[in-house]
C-alpha cells in the first residue's frame, strides 16, 4: 500500500483524536516500518489493518465506522492533492465510473507500483450506481468510506446498501442511491 494512505492516516487521527493519539498508535503497534512513511514509499498494508484496530481499541469506536471515517478523509485529501483527477465530474455519478477508467490510469502513472482495487460501475437508472469493489486487501468499508466521500465533495446525499457480490462473494456489491432534497 502506498505511503500517502499511512501518511493521510496519521493526519486524520492528528487532526480528529490528537498528535498524542498519533505518536501512541506508532509507540503501541508494532509496525515493521517502525511508523516512518513517505508518500512515495510501499508499506505492508497489514500496518494499517494493525493502526486503525489499535485506534479502536483505543477510542471504542469500531473498525469499520474507522475506516469509514478514514475513507471520507481521504478521498477530502485526495481532492486537495489531485485535483485533476475531479475536474471532469460534476457529481458522485459522474465520478464513480471513472475510478477505473481513468483515476486509477492516473494514479499508476504517479505510481507505478500501486496495488489498487477494482471497481465494476453500472447505472441501472438514473440517480442509481451499482459498483463491485475487488481488491486483495478486503477494505470495503475503506471503499464505502472513500465513496461517502465523493458525495461530500459533490455536496450529495447518498444512501449505499451493501452485500456480497453474487458473481463472488468475495467482493462487495454497493447500491448507491443519489438522494434528491
Amino acid at each position: 500500500m502506498k505511503g500517502i494512505v499511512f501518511s493521510k492516516f496519521i493526519d486524520m487521527v492528528d487532526e480528529k483524536f490528537s498528535i498524542e493519539m498519533s505518536e501512541r498508535l506508532i509507540d503501541e503497534v508494532s509496525l515493521p516500518s517502525g511508523g516512518a512513511y513517505t508518500t512515495v514509499g510501499t508499506y505492508d498494508a497489514q500496518e494499517i489493518v494493525d493502526l486503525v484496530s489499535k485506534l479502536s481499541e483505543i477510542s471504542s469506536i469500531p473498525v469499520p465506522d474507522l475506516l469509514k471515517m478514514f475513507g471520507r478523509y481521504l478521498l477530502s485529501q485526495f481532492a486537495v492533492v489531485f485535483p485533476q483527477f475531479f475536474v471532469n465530474s460534476t457529481s458522485t455519478s459522474d465520478f464513480l465510473p471513472l475510478v477505473n477508467s481513468y483515476v486509477h490510469l492516473e494514479v499508476k502513472k504517479l505510481y507505478s507500483d500501486a496495488e489498487l482495487p477494482f471497481f465494476t460501475c453500472v447505472s441501472p437508472y438514473p440517480g442509481r450506481i451499482e459498483m463491485i469493489y475487488h481488491s486483495a486487501r478486503n477494505l470495503p468499508d475503506l471503499a464505502e468510506g472513500l465513496i461517502l466521500g465523493v458525495a461530500d465533495h459533490f455536496n450529495e446525499r447518498i444512501e449505499i446498501k451493501r452485500k456480497s457480490a453474487p458473481e463472488d462473494p468475495l467482493d462487495e456489491l454497493f447500491i448507491i442511491t443519489i438522494l434528491q432534497d
